[in-house]
């Protein structure tokens, strides 16, 4: 699949000790393999998406969580419109790795 667009993230808060990034996509998009420098929480409000490890393929779905921990290269394929909050560390870093 060719990524035509990045998610689009969005800050909705920042406090002393965390964030939370809106997380928005369209279907057949996606994001390439990225990581964080601290561990996160995803919360999925709408869609579907497939995130990928190594090792591992990720359904994440309306409702459905996942703690991505600090450091897991991972990339993010759009199977529906998505939508989600991302609450990780304020210092937090996403790095991409191209």
């Amino acid at each position: 699949m060719e990524v035509l667009n990045r998610p689009q993230l969005t800050h909705l808060q920042v406090g002393e000790n965390l964030k939370v990034l809106q997380i928005e996509a369209v279907a057949d998009t996606g994001m390439p393999e990225h990581s964080s420098s601290h561990e996160a929480v995803i919360v999925v409000q709408e869609g579907k998406a497939i995130l990928k490890t190594k090792d591992t393929n990720y359904i994440l779905r309306k409702g459905s969580t996942m703690l991505v921990p600090a450091g897991l290269k991972h990339s993010l394929t759009i199977i529906k419109d998505f939508k989600a909050v991302a609450i990780m560390a304020t210092d937090s870093i996403i790095n991409f790795n191209n």
